[in-house]
């Protein structure tokens, strides 16, 4: 990024400093006023955050660069992670829950996030989407033992590679080590209701 903006937020709720903080990660080509309406049907008593991509992408933004669908170039996942980090270290201290919920490439984003720093947030929600695998970012045996993952995955998803989702199924129950609860749907690329049901649920018990 030549230009680093500055991070762009719309809050649910004013942020009282204290309470777990729940991050909305949009997906590529969009903007974070198009997330925050989730928390409308999400449990109260977490804060709220979605936040815009750093990197204009057409008619909205982008979490990092891609050399193909669901594959960050690793240079600019790096310097997006570390805009990320700046932004979190101001609005919740080492300490703080933090949980983090991704759609599509803010999931890709949000999985990078946590698989650079494992110990720095509290839960990973990845909906309709694949972790960043060969972009820089450990996928090593082991490296999400014991964090709680949510993921959702849709058999008619015909935006993610296929490949990309198996191998994010396959990591995430396997050797990642994470606490996964999983989803399946017939559907394609989109949140579903009953989604949104088992992921405020699944807020409620990770926070």
């Amino acid at each position: 990024m030549s230009d680093v903006p500055e991070p762009q937020v719309s809050w649910h709720a004013p942020d009282d400093g204290t309470a777990p903080i729940v991050v909305l990660l949009h997906g590529r080509g969009s903007n974070e006023q198009e997330i925050v309406g989730l928390a409308d049907r999400l449990p109260v008593g977490p804060v709220y955050a979605a936040l815009r991509a750093p990197i204009a992408e057409g008619s909205g933004f982008a979490w990092f660069a891609n050399r193909g669908i669901g594959r960050p170039v690793p240079e600019s996942l790096a310097e997006t992670i570390a805009w990320f980090r700046a932004w979190l270290d101001t609005v919740a201290p080492s300490g703080r829950p933090v949980v983090l919920v991704g759609f599509s490439g803010g999931a890709t984003f949000a999985g990078g996030l946590v698989l650079d720093d494992p110990e720095r947030f509290t839960g990973l929600a990845t909906l309709y989407a694949t972790l960043p695998f060969d972009a820089g970012v450990p996928t090593t045996p082991g490296r999400l033992r014991g964090v709680p993952v949510l993921i959702a995955q849709g058999d008619a998803d015909q935006m993610i590679p296929a490949e990309l989702q198996a191998r994010t199924w396959e990591y995430l129950h396997g050797e990642s080590g994470a606490a996964v609860l999983a989803r399946r749907s017939t559907g394609g690329h989109a949140i579903t209701r009953s989604d949104v049901t088992a992921l405020g649920a699944w807020i409620e018990s990770v926070v």
